[in-house]
């Protein structure tokens, strides 16, 4: 059985492309590409939930792969694809957490929805004062 395993992965690793589907080189970072699709998928939701702690480590991370997905012998440049996704990515979420968190950006969101708000409540009244109104004519025309 064990004669049987070798011949299997002998001829798999005289093929250069199978050979390269069944290493780490490959599966590594195809596993890997979980984080910059989930950071990609995220900048479509609202900044309030972003975590400038976890959002900075990533960055730096990221970055931190870049390199040595560069310095490994055979470089590897899927790896570095994804990393360099996910940097990117990363620096967005990092861009949306200092615009929402320190430059006024929770403020004027705050602020939008208090005029929201009040909108709302007069468009409210408004109704109501028509429908009294409306009451109000049907009331005197009888």
């Amino acid at each position: 059985m064990a004669s049987w395993f070798r011949g299997i992965n002998a001829k798999i690793r005289s093929r250069p492309m199978l050979s390269y589907f069944c290493s780490t080189h490959f599966w590594g970072p195809v596993s890997n590409f979980g984080i910059p699709i989930a950071a990609v998928m995220d900048t479509q939701k609202s900044p309030e939930l972003i975590s400038g702690t976890m959002t900075g480590a990533l960055i730096i991370y990221s970055a931190t792969f870049m390199r040595y997905a560069l310095a490994v012998s055979p470089k590897n440049y899927l790896l570095f694809a994804c990393h360099f996704i996910n940097e990117g990515s990363q620096l967005t979420q990092g861009y949306r957490w200092a615009q929402y968190n320190k430059w006024g950006g929770r403020e004027e969101e705050l602020k939008l929805k208090a005029e929201s708000g009040v909108k709302g409540a007069v468009g409210k009244v408004e109704e109501e004062a028509r429908a009294a109104l409306d009451k109000a004519k049907e009331i005197a025309g009888k």
